[in-house]
């Protein structure tokens, strides 16, 4: 696996539809693209904004976050799980993820 392949993977393949069931889908776009459009039952949680966002998740949660492009939502993966969240999940963006949920 290449320098690249390992910065940006989202690690192994899961089943994200069947994960959505009862995830929590964290979109970490800012407010404003956030309205323009939207995973319905998501929440709103932008990136530079992520601890203010955390109260009464479970660490033990399924988690799937998304963001434009999958760049903010590997970073917010990566931040969750430095902070002991244990079934996160980088769905990429917002738009692919309602794809491969619905």
């Amino acid at each position: 696996m290449g320098l690249f392949s390992k910065l940006f993977s989202s690690g192994p393949k899961v089943d994200l539809k069947e994960l959505a069931k009862t995830a929590v889908i964290l979109d970490v776009r800012t407010p404003g693209e956030y309205k323009q459009g939207h995973i319905e039952g998501s929440k709103n949680a932008p990136l530079n904004e992520l601890d203010k966002h955390l109260k009464g998740l479970n660490k033990d949660q399924v988690i799937i976050t998304c963001c434009a492009s999958g760049m903010r939502s590997g970073s917010a993966k990566s931040a969750l799980q430095s902070k002991g969240y244990s079934n996160v999940h980088n769905g990429g963006g917002w738009m692919s993820l309602k794809t491969k949920i619905s």
